[in-house]
């Protein structure tokens, strides 16, 4: 008699129907019975009446990586809307005024009047475009205005506000203005700015005031250094 396979155990076949193989069963006819395999994972084989059941390994899903989410930078400084054409504006304005500070000044304050917070990339898109047309006393205007409020106290603004001091032939301005930054700011000025006082004074022939300023320098690289 035949037998059937199932599991390393064997029954004759007569106690299973051929025709009733449920589920996940599948029957092979080898020849001399039948294999029959409950399992998909289950390879069924036969060799000179014998049949063995062997469990195939699961394949090892790697693990999916997902992305993280986009951090936002909310530290980044963004544009404000209009900022562009409120610059041009404010140009516009500064260019068709008298040279008297007060007329200036008034006008600035209007132009700010209805703002909520002050228009501080406007106002420094403003001060770059005049500073491309080389209208040096506007921009001179501009930034002294912007300090009395109290914005724009960067290193860019002291910077184009020294230029403007330069190119406008005002070295003693210029002068009282660098003493200022130096003792407000005496441990964290921008070689920029030494950079841009040496240039003045030598722009100006005034050699003792170079020097003057190269050892301030030093000195203030000395205060770092030792800060650390």
């Amino acid at each position: 008699m035949a037998y059937g396979c199932i599991h390393s155990r064997s029954y004759p076949l007569s106690t299973w129907s051929k025709n009733k193989v449920q589920g996940n069963e599948v029957a092979f006819s080898l020849g001399y019975g039948f294999s029959i395999c409950r399992t998909p994972n289950v390879k069924c084989s036969q060799k000179l009446g014998e049949q063995s059941l062997s469990s195939s390994r699961a394949v090892e899903k790697k693990p999916v990586k997902k992305s993280g989410k986009n951090e936002h930078h909310l530290w980044k400084k963004r544009d404000s809307a209009g900022s562009g054409q409120k610059a041009l504006n404010l140009v516009r304005i500064v260019s068709q005024l008298p040279s008297e500070k007060e007329t200036v000044y008034g006008a600035l304050d209007k132009w700010v009047a209805w703002e909520t917070e002050f228009p501080l990339i406007a106002a420094a898109k403003a001060l770059r475009i005049l500073r491309k047309r080389s209208q040096w006393l506007r921009v001179i205007q501009v930034a002294k205005w912007m300090l009395s409020k109290g914005q724009g106290a960067t290193m860019g603004t002291y910077d184009t506000l020294l230029l403007a001091f330069d190119m406008d032939n005002r070295v003693d301005e210029a002068e009282s203005f660098w003493n200022m930054v130096l003792h407000t700011h005496n441990r964290s000025i921008s070689k920029r700015l030494f950079s841009r006082m040496i240039s003045l004074f030598d722009h100006h022939s005034m050699p003792e005031k170079i020097i003057e300023t190269w050892r301030s320098y030093v000195s203030d690289q000395m205060k770092t250094q030792s800060g650390k």
